[in-house]
């Protein structure tokens, strides 16, 4: 329930939801730092997933077999050198793996599974702890966390989404095509929207942000604001950290 801040809800939880490219990751990881809370990359977890199928040689379509991936899932979040996150899968460090466009297409597609789904909701609900989480991803508030004391949801133009992903990845000197990206990331957000299960859409009670126009810096400070107006006010989250 949102609203203000009771004592017996604790740890909380904020959620940002919404489509790739519009920036949640980074102001999750961003907002959570700040506060010293916890942070739920529900993402990785299905591009997790959905790499492990594969390196299994399962077909992703497999519903049973990509769900029983999902349940027994082997990876490890380590915090690395300047607090960076190093992911690994079974042992082996995937951090740069799960964060290509394939693997973003692959995680889409397990995503429309009900029993994956099913298989990462404990997995998930164990990242709330306290102080605090911030949870980053397509249905945390309205499935995950439906009693966040905060929603956020993040929007942005495709073609700025598009944008912004053609340069991150020339940035880091990969090939891309900027009309191949705008087709690609339209066709996910049909397949989240649309799918019969946790479909990507904003809660009725979610704040929405479009970060079109905006920088990362004043994305993150909007989401103060929010926090300040449902009742965590800046001696509240020092405390909590």
């Amino acid at each position: 329930m949102q609203g203000e801040v009771s004592e017996s809800v604790a740890p909380s939880v904020v959620t940002i939801d919404g489509p790739s490219g519009t920036g949640k990751g980074t102001i999750a990881a961003i907002v959570a730092q700040k506060l010293g809370w916890h942070m739920l990359d529900s993402g990785a977890l299905y591009r997790l997933t959905a790499l492990a199928a594969l390196n299994h040689a399962i077909d992703l379509k497999d519903k049973i077999r990509v769900a029983a991936v999902a349940e027994n899932l082997d990876v490890e979040f380590v915090t690395g050198v300047d607090s960076q996150t190093i992911i690994k899968l079974e042992g082996q460090d995937v951090t740069n793996d799960i964060r290509t466009e394939t693997a973003g297409n692959n995680a889409s597609i397990i995503a429309t599974i009900p029993e994956v789904r099913a298989a990462l909701l404990n997995r998930q609900h164990a990242f709330l702890q306290k102080p605090g989480l911030i949870a980053d991803g397509r249905d945390m508030g309205t499935v995950i966390f439906p009693d966040a004391i905060l929603k956020i949801y993040l929007t942005a133009s495709a073609e700025e989404r598009a944008s912004r992903r053609y340069k991150q990845l020339k940035g880091k000197g990969l090939n891309a095509n900027i009309d191949s990206l705008s087709r690609e990331i339209s066709e996910r957000d049909e397949r989240d929207s649309n799918r019969a299960v946790a479909p990507l859409k904003p809660a009725e009670d979610a704040e929405i942000l479009d970060t079109s126009d905006l920088t990362i810096e004043e994305v993150v400070e909007s989401v103060f604001v929010l926090l300040q107006k449902y009742g965590l006010s800046e001696s509240d989250w020092n405390e909590l950290a």
